[in-house]
């Protein structure tokens, strides 16, 4: 099972209190430094999310973990032609289109690739002739995972957030959810990874999801690398990936 590590909360905690100053004058907290530690505690690879209007992660960012970083990078971008622009610049290696409100403080849901599909389409082609592989971040629905299909999207990512946020008998509908929507898209031959709101406590009962190939993680990490360092936070992750998805 690999591990994605988000770092867009590195980048928050700078632009709170140096919104509007260049990153290169005011270096901490350092996203570079961040991916480094996230390489070093055993990450497979780097998440981060450029938005629109780049109150966290900005394109200097971006372009020095790209740079920099020899993990394999994952942009997350809203579907936007300016930000296909970005990702053509930036040239990741993955690009997980997810949705985007202002005034959310964090992804707060899956892309309604159904309902966009024609626009999808074109921008999931466009960014595939740049080189890079596209997943969609859906809710765990079958409507949703047949239209990432439908659009050519080799990958999804199911957004665990409300698995995360639940207890009881709720999480546990919603873990059925995400268990049928990870078999439905195998069954149309998408590579399925996780993402939003997973801990170390949610694990063992996340690895009831079939054919789950990465989790994407980023809040708890940093979190956690408060207290322990992010190398730390990172490491102790992965071990407790390896202990809930043993190898064959």
């Amino acid at each position: 099972m690999k591990l994605g590590v988000n770092i867009d909360h590195v980048a928050t905690l700078r632009q709170a209190r140096y919104a509007g100053v260049s990153t290169a004058a005011v270096p901490e907290p350092s996203v570079l430094e961040a991916a480094r530690a996230a390489l070093a505690g055993g990450a497979d690879s780097i998440t981060l999310h450029v938005r629109e209007d780049r109150r966290h992660m900005q394109d200097a960012d971006a372009l020095a973990v790209r740079r920099e970083i020899s993990l394999p990078l994952n942009l997350e971008m809203g579907a936007t032609s300016d930000m296909l622009d970005f990702a053509r610049k930036l040239r990741p290696d993955f690009v997980c289109l997810v949705p985007e409100r202002r005034q959310e403080v964090t992804t707060e849901g899956g892309l309604d690739v159904a309902s966009r599909a024609d626009e999808l389409r074109e921008l999931v082609s466009s960014l595939t002739s740049s080189g890079c592989r596209v997943s969609m971040f859906i809710d765990p629905d079958a409507i949703q995972v047949e239209a990432s299909a439908a659009i050519g999207a080799p990958m999804v990512e199911l957004h665990t957030g409300r698995f995360a946020d639940t207890a009881g008998d709720e999480r546990m509908a919603e873990l059925k959810r995400l268990i049928c929507a990870a078999q439905r898209a195998h069954e149309f031959g998408l590579e399925v990874h996780a993402g939003h709101g997973i801990r170390v406590s949610t694990l063992p009962l996340i690895a009831q999801v079939p054919h789950l190939t990465e989790l994407n993680i980023g809040h708890t990490l940093i979190a956690r690398a408060v207290f322990v360092g992010l190398a730390a936070a990172v490491r102790e992750m992965r071990e407790a990936i390896d202990r809930a998805f043993p190898m064959a």
